[in-house]
């Protein structure tokens, strides 16, 4: 009885991470450049001395979807976005490269280049400084220039470049801070990488699928629940008949 309860619990233990993992892509439905993440479990026979007659649930190796989001146009000069195939590349606390779809950029008071979220933008020779400036535009190579206070209007000059890659997206692995990592080696500066200003990618998480994945997994959940439940009850009654 015993083997049944754990059957039953594994299950339900599998439907709790998937729940979560499912609520957390709801959640991050409006968050710009979100990819929403998999939950993913396989049925696992026992195998030993006798034949593997009892089947468990078992962790793999949870996944990212990688798939682009709509751009959606915000007209700011310093929101990016990739458009098609690759990443933006910035730096992270540890002073690791991580990457990112989408981003508005900001200057801050010591003219570093930041995300939102507060994270150096690479150039070329790493995290970017922007001279004081009047106006700051991002081409379509990511090549970041800037009009000098008091120039010409028309005089424009390049500051650096943003380190834009295309890695195999078998390489790349989400972390819990939201980032994308590259397994190995950074991937070197991909020249066909484009970028596009004025614009933001939205979240490629579909409320619709993701609510469906909710509803059934509560009910699968509920399913295993009432399992316990039933191995329970019969324990009890077994050790009725057993007593008299």
């Amino acid at each position: 009885m015993d083997k049944f309860v754990y059957i039953a619990m594994t299950g339900a233990r599998q439907n709790a991470a998937a729940l979560q993992a499912h609520s957390n892509n709801l959640a991050n439905i409006s968050t710009t450049g979100f990819q929403r993440d998999f939950a993913q479990a396989r049925s696992m026979p026992v195998f030993g001395e006798t034949l593997p007659a009892r089947v468990y649930a078992m962790t793999e190796r949870p996944g990212t979807d990688f798939s682009p989001g709509v751009l959606q146009e915000t007209g700011r000069d310093l929101d990016v976005a990739v458009n098609g195939e690759g990443w933006i590349a910035v730096q992270t606390p540890e002073g690791g490269e991580a990457y990112v779809r989408t981003g508005r950029l900001n200057i801050d008071a010591l003219g570093m280049l930041r995300t939102a979220d507060g994270f150096p933008v690479l150039g070329n020779g790493g995290p970017i400084a922007v001279p004081p400036e009047e106006k700051v535009e991002v081409g379509l190579d990511g090549t970041v220039s800037i009009r000098i206070l008091g120039e010409d209007p028309n005089l424009l000059v390049t500051v650096d470049r943003l380190k834009l890659v295309k890695p195999e997206l078998s390489q790349l692995k989400k972390g819990t801070d939201g980032l994308i990592r590259a397994e190995g080696a950074p991937p070197p500066v991909d020249a066909q990488v484009q970028i596009v200003s004025g614009f933001l990618e939205a979240s490629n998480v579909s409320a619709v699928d993701e609510m469906t994945s909710i509803l059934a997994l509560s009910r699968q959940f509920e399913l295993n629940v009432k399992m316990m439940r039933t191995a329970e009850e019969d324990s009890r009654a077994m050790a009725r008949i057993l007593q008299s």
